[in-house]
């Protein structure tokens, strides 16, 4: 480049013709060199000058300053304004000539225009590097503070918008036009506010010592949050029951005591680093002590340099120790009877008006005589509060206005450090559902930090996993959810009749009619539990349906295997919320993803078609994909093709997702949001052929390659049907089983002993298969006598049973030696405890419970907590399933942590491993490696040899003899996982 601005010489021009002779100042060292310009002697076409030069020069040579270029702050900017290379008139006059004809330029070097422009651009992409940084954290900032609101001023919220609604009230002599709940709450709002307030008053009043058991908590809060807190926690659990109507006082109690104390400890925290905000009166300063007033003045310190993580550890050194059960229990028990004492509703007014407005209690104090087990003789006699049934009418209709806690995070979570250290920024979070086991929660807070690190590490993968909500389905969703429901898996939104009491006295008729009732009644019940559970599922939709993104904190069960933290709207639940959503980043399908589109597609259509073959599943994609293209161009009024699928909203956003894609003029480069599920084989089968290194078994659950998948289920319903035959060809009169296998023959199949084979690894008993398999058979309708019914269910149990200790000879053998050593262990009064590969610390929480009454102002509660002896039994039949478990969480774990880096999304639910389309076959690559080397350790021998550190006086059974199947093959095995 023959560039001018390589004289550029930025504010003020560098080429000096001194008028006179004088000797020059000397120069100051540069970095680099000064160059001068002689006598010109160069060839014109290689020499010139952007102005004339008058080539009779002055004796002095012209004397070129260093350029700036990369010196100068402002070079772009310079270079950018044309007057910066102007001469000022003083000095131009003297080199300007009318009269001079050549115009010389210098030629720069190519190096020096190449490293001008590579200098430029790295400028120019840091500056929008920097810029983009400076977006995202501002972003990121904001969507912080939403996420701290939303986690500590829930209850605030609510509590102004009563107010609010009163004041509008008041003002207007009109009750606004509210939602059925929300109006409920207002008419509660302020009785049950001033009567919180009275009784914090009066126990304030108090001496010590004639202070309620509950003063010292209720006092805590302000009584219009505490009356709040209540309502919503009261409703919630009235919407959650599966009883009518009814929920126990012991339940609600400690429910709603929980929730006060968790409320407390944010209150407190708030009104601590707000204290720098407010003025410090007299009688607050007055009222600290001196260590008191150092930590203030500290914590104000810190919130002003915005150090939020000193803050909460220094505000939590000043925390009220837990309150324990009884606390809560007494409490709950106070505001529970605030509640029945102050909550009334009113019948729809009579239009006559004759009678004077009808006004009962919304909520009563009863006792009630229920079976502590369903299905069993013993009963018991519990206090519960009962709900009016007027509230119960509109409640499902309204669920969408409760206050929902631990929604997903608009922000990553934070990231685990220890038992109460991770997840959500302010809410109470554990890393563990203990579930209130001392020793599970003993165990985990021994163990040092760095053997967690994995652990913590996996959940923290599941956690930063960015979802959204897919507009297109949930826009679905609603439009059938407000015609009524009752297709696509969407429960009725209406009662079914109650019948009409026969006329006649017929004493069979009346009996019949009695049962018709209970059971319309019990239909009845069910649909609205379910109605709730929708409504509170779609209000989480809804409100995160417009966020750019969300996040899932993830903990885990005793057992190792993790859940997200939200319990409505997540991954892990129902078809409705799966297909409501999807990954907040896009990826282009490419060449591969687009092949586990289509093979996902046929997955989630299920009806066998999931057991073809993948060209099989591909064949059959291809045929329908004008019933594809349909459903996803007019789902509601179109074919509705997708509604025969298993799972209609999964599949119905697969076939969105693969429309746009085939009618694009660029199948491959379109972005896929979509998750793309790999599932295991009957995975709890899996892990035990995996252990017993069986060949047959291996083979039978896909660890080993086929032309197509092999089937377990069919499998052992092929061997169910031989066995009845067999039996059907026997003399009924000698072998009363043979009328029984003439009548189910016909009736076998894969569906009838799924359920049952499932499970059998998780160590279902004859009587839990039993119970599948008659729910099966009265699902087929074929047998109405509910004695041959039970007859034929106990029939197929035992023979489905049996054909499976026929062909899973070593899974049985390893379930038998792990109860065998759970029984040693548990007969010397000790839990079974072990480490997963992983170092989570198990300790298995079954216990007797023993009853601790407290006497409380509502009645006398019997609170169970765990005792000093094991339940033997439990403890020998939970351990098989239960170690199992902890094997599957460990190989997801170790999956989302490699899928992680190597830059794939991930998603996990248990023996169901989700990513993008385009990134499929990475990740089966992944996790048949992380199966291969967590089965490439000696599971079963660290196992024993724990069991012998752990209890050196006990003797434990030998190890059951395995197979030599090579762990290898299942990295060749297309249908491991599929």
């Amino acid at each position: 480049m023959a560039s001018t601005a390589s004289l550029s010489l930025t504010q003020t021009p560098q080429i000096q013709y001194p008028t006179r002779r004088k000797t020059p100042l000397p120069q100051k060292p540069h970095k680099k060199p000064l160059l001068f310009l002689p006598k010109p002697t160069l060839h014109p076409s290689l020499v010139s000058f952007p102005f004339p030069l008058n080539l009779n020069s002055p004796p002095n040579p012209a004397r070129f300053c260093p350029l700036h270029d990369s010196l100068h702050d402002n070079f772009v900017e310079n270079i950018e304004n044309p007057s910066n290379f102007l001469l000022p008139k003083a000095q131009s006059h003297q080199i300007l000539s009318p009269e001079s004809t050549p115009r010389l330029f210098i030629q720069d070097p190519p190096w020096i225009s190449a490293l001008f422009l590579k200098g430029l651009y790295k400028m120019t992409n840091q500056t929008v590097k920097i810029e983009h940084k400076e977006i995202e954290k501002r972003k990121y900032n904001l969507l912080r503070r939403r996420q701290v609101k939303e986690e500590t001023e829930a209850w605030e919220k609510m509590v102004e918008e009563y107010r609010e609604l009163q004041r509008e009230m008041c003002e207007k002599k009109l009750a606004p036009n509210l939602p059925y709940v929300k109006g409920l709450f207002l008419g509660w709002f302020e009785p049950m506010r001033e009567a919180i307030a009275r009784e914090q008053k009066v126990q304030k009043g108090k001496s010590k010592k004639l202070r309620a058991a509950y003063a010292p908590h209720i006092e805590l809060l302000p009584a219009d949050k505490m009356a709040v807190i209540v309502m919503h926690k009261m409703m919630g659990l009235v919407m959650g029951a599966q009883e009518d109507g009814f929920v126990q006082v012991v339940q609600a109690a400690v429910h709603i005591g929980v929730a006060i104390e968790q409320e407390v400890r944010i209150h407190n925290f708030l009104e601590k680093t707000k204290n720098y905000q407010r003025k410090k009166t007299t009688d607050e300063v007055q009222g600290l002590s001196k260590e008191k007033e150092i930590l203030k003045k500290r914590v104000n310190s810190l919130i002003r340099r915005r150090r939020l993580v000193e803050v909460q550890k220094l505000v939590k050194n000043e925390e009220i120790k837990p309150w324990g059960r009884d606390a809560q229990a007494k409490l709950g028990s106070r505001l529970l009877e605030l509640l029945t004492e102050t909550a009334y509703v009113q019948p729809p007014i009579d239009q006559s008006g004759d009678s004077p407005p009808d006004v009962q209690p919304a909520f009563r104090h009863k006792f009630k005589t229920i079976s502590k087990d369903p299905g069993k003789k013993m009963m018991k006699r519990y206090g519960v509060i009962e709900c009016d049934p007027l509230i119960l009418s509109g409640l499902d209709r309204s669920a969408k206005h409760m206050l929902i806690p631990y929604v997903p995070m608009l922000v990553p979570p934070k990231k685990w450090k220890g038992y109460d250290k991770g997840g959500y920024l302010f809410l109470p979070s554990y890393v563990m559902r203990t579930h209130g086991s001392r020793k599970q929660q003993d165990a985990l807070k021994g163990v040092h930090v760095k053997k967690m690190q994995k652990v913590f590490e996996a959940l923290d993968t599941l956690g930063s996993t960015k979802w959204r909500v897919n507009k297109k389905v949930l826009a679905v969703v609603e439009s059938i959810w407000a015609s009524g429901g009752n297709i696509a898996g969407l429960v009725d939104r209406n009662d079914i009749p109650i019948p009409e009491k026969p006329s006649s006295e017929d004493s069979t008729e009346s009996q019949e009619w009695k049962w018709s009732v209970r059971k319309a009644n019990k239909i009845n019940r069910e649909r609205h539990s379910q109605r709730c559970d929708t409504e509170l599922k779609l209000s989480v939709a809804r409100k995160m349906e417009n966020e750019e993104g969300f996040y899932y904190p993830h903990n885990l069960d005793f057992r190792g295997r993790a859940y997200p933290m939200h319990p409505h709207l997540n991954h892990l639940s129902s078809d409705l919320c799966r297909g409501v959503l999807e990954f907040a980043e896009g990826r282009p399908l490419g060449r591969s993803g687009l092949h586990w589109l289509k093979i996902h597609l046929a997955n989630l259509f299920a009806g066998g078609v999931e057991k073809l073959s993948h060209d099989g599943r591909l064949a059959f994609v291809d045929n329908h994909l004008d019933d594809i293209f349909d459903s996803a161009e007019n789902p509601i009024n179109g074919n509705r093709w997708w509604l025969t699928a298993e799972d209609p909203f999964q599949c119905l956003a697969a076939c969105i997702n693969l429309s746009e894609s085939l009618k694009s003029s660029s199948p491959h480069s379109v972005l896929s949001y979509l998750p793309i599920h790999q599932d295991g084989s009957c995975n709890g089968l899996q892990h035990y052929a995996a252990l017993g290194r069986d060949s047959l078994e291996a083979a039978a659950v896909n660890l080993v390659a086929g032309e197509k998948p092999a089937d377990v289920y069919s499998e052992i319903a092929v061997r169910v049907h031989n066995i009845m035959k067999r039996d059907s060809d026997k003399d009924p009169a000698t072998n009363p089983n043979a009328s029984l296998a003439k009548l189910l023959i016909d009736q076998v199949d894969r569906k009838l002993v799924k359920q049952t084979v499932m499970t059998s690894v998780y160590g279902v008993t004859f009587v839990g298969a039993r119970e599948q398999i008659k729910r099966r058979l009265e699902e087929k309708g074929h047998i109405t006598d509910d004695r041959v019914l039970f007859a034929a269910a106990c029939y197929t149990a035992k023979v489905t049973l049996a054909a499976l200790g026929e062909l899973f000879q070593a899974a049985r053998n390893i379930m038998g030696w792990l109860g065998d050593c759970a029984k040693v262990i548990a007969s010397e009064n000790q839990p079974v405890q072990w480490t997963t590969p992983l170092g989570l610390p198990v300790v298995q929480p079954y216990y007797k419970s023993e009853r601790h009454l407290i006497r409380t102002s509502l009645q006398v509660l019997a609170l169970q907590r765990e005792g000093d002896s094991v339940e033997v039994r439990k403890q020998r039949t939970a351990f098989p399933p239960n170690f199992v478990h902890s094997l599957d969480g460990s190989h997801m774990m170790m999956t989302a942590v490699a899928c992680r880096d190597a830059g794939l999304h991930f998603a996990g639910v248990h023996d169901s491993f989700w990513t993008h389309a385009c990134d499929v076959e990475k990740m089966n690559q992944i996790l048949r490696e992380k199966f291969v080397e967590l089965y490439s350790m000696p599971v079963l021998e660290n196992l024993f040899e724990s069991f012998q550190t752990s209890y050196p006086s006990l003797v434990f059974p030998p190890l059951p003899e395995r197979g030599n199947f090579d762990l290898r093959e299942v990295l060749k095995s297309p249908y491991f996982f599929n």
